[in-house]
């Protein structure tokens, strides 16, 4: 499959006329709970040729897209960033973004300014902004998924992961680890909740059919208790954030430079 998705990749460089200076796999593979149907999410970082920058509209207005999807199929779905828009979000500790510069299943990097990225990452993290995401994540997916006598079992995880990642963050004050098995090995202690999830976590790796049985009230009361726990610890936090714009305008300036000096094509 990597192959293919390179290819795919490839494709976009020429038909775009852009560089792609990073792609990751962001969906459950990253999470370390893929089922036996899942597809492959893959999100990448390009930029475009200099000249495309030097014009009144910035990227993203009219025209000028800041986004490439190519069209889903069952197995493979793609999207990038072009980079002046995943830095704007950068700036903001956006948390699919900061994901992404986590993933452990990378199928592509190029240049230097993921690295510096990554690094920039460690002071730009905001503990309150990605607090919220995970939160609301946890909330709307509780709400939609969870409520019923009879629940999707395997939605369980789109509820847990978040509150999990939300714990790692209250318990560390750093943007926490993609994979399942870490959040919950290191934030759950020994005891009946996690002994739930762990085999819930088996069945679904292994392929089994999580469809509709009956809801696990002590994961239900579980979540429902850390989501109100975890939404007033997180109104009690300072906002305070510095201006990383120089920072992110100079890694800007200076990844042109740098793709756009080499005439090298993705391989």
């Amino acid at each position: 499959m990597k192959e293919t998705i390179l290819k795919s990749l490839l494709k976009i460089e020429e038909d775009y006329h852009v560089k792609i200076l990073y792609a990751v796999e962001s969906g459950s593979r990253a999470w370390e709970f893929p089922s036996k149907d899942s597809d492959y999410d893959v999100r990448f970082i390009y930029v475009h040729k200099k000249e495309e920058y030097l014009t009144i509209d910035q990227m993203g207005i009219g025209k000028k897209r800041d986004v490439i999807e190519l069209p889903i199929n069952d197995l493979l779905d793609i999207s990038g960033w072009e980079l002046t828009k995943a830095l704007r979000l950068f700036r903001k500790s956006n948390p699919p973004l900061m994901e992404w510069l986590r993933s452990g299943i990378v199928y592509y990097k190029a240049y230097s300014t993921i690295d510096q990225m990554k690094e920039l990452s460690k002071t730009i993290f905001a503990p309150h902004s990605c607090l919220h995401h995970y939160l609301n994540m946890a909330s709307n997916n509780f709400r939609e998924y969870l409520q019923g006598d009879k629940v999707r079992i395997k939605k369980y995880f789109y509820v847990l992961r978040p509150v999990l990642a939300a714990r790692w963050i209250e318990k560390y004050d750093e943007f926490p680890p993609l994979e399942f098995p870490k959040l919950l090995n290191d934030i759950l202690p020994e005891g009946e909740i996690k002994k739930e999830i762990q085999t819930l976590l088996k069945r679904k790796i292994k392929g089994e059919e999580l469809d509709f049985e009956p809801k696990i009230e002590v994961i239900n009361e579980f979540l429902n208790e850390e989501i109100s726990r975890l939404r007033e610890y997180t109104n009690t936090l300072q906002v305070e954030l510095p201006d990383f714009t120089p920072d992110l305008d100079l890694l800007f300036k200076n990844t042109l430079d740098e793709v756009w000096n080499e005439d090298s094509l993705l391989k």
